[in-house]
């Protein structure tokens, strides 16, 4: 299992937008094969910074969800409502505490 870690920054005026698409896509991204996890973070000092984390079985799946009808539909709403390129990294998670 991976973490993806995604970065985004939008102009304040599209931010109800992103969060209303974020809102109407959410379980079936989290429903999509292979994700285990899906979360969305704010920034705490900057409230136009928002971060997704979300869990992947495997790179396969992840990508087969990147080229997926849903992300390209997702994509291209949110793509638009940026003020700066998004950023993503994957990361092996090595532990978790509870």
């Amino acid at each position: 299992m991976f973490v993806r870690i995604v970065k985004m920054g939008f102009y304040k005026r599209n931010i109800e937008t992103f969060l209303s698409n974020f809102n109407e896509n959410k379980h079936q991204i989290r429903n999509f094969k292979g994700c285990k996890f899906l979360e969305l973070y704010r920034d705490k000092n900057d409230p136009t910074i928002f971060f997704t984390y979300s869990h992947w079985e495997t790179e396969e799946d992840l990508e087969k969800y990147r080229k997926s009808d849903l992300f390209n539909s997702v994509w291209s709403k949110t793509k638009p409502l940026f003020s700066k390129a998004a950023k993503a990294w994957s990361v092996e998670k090595l532990e978790s505490l509870n």
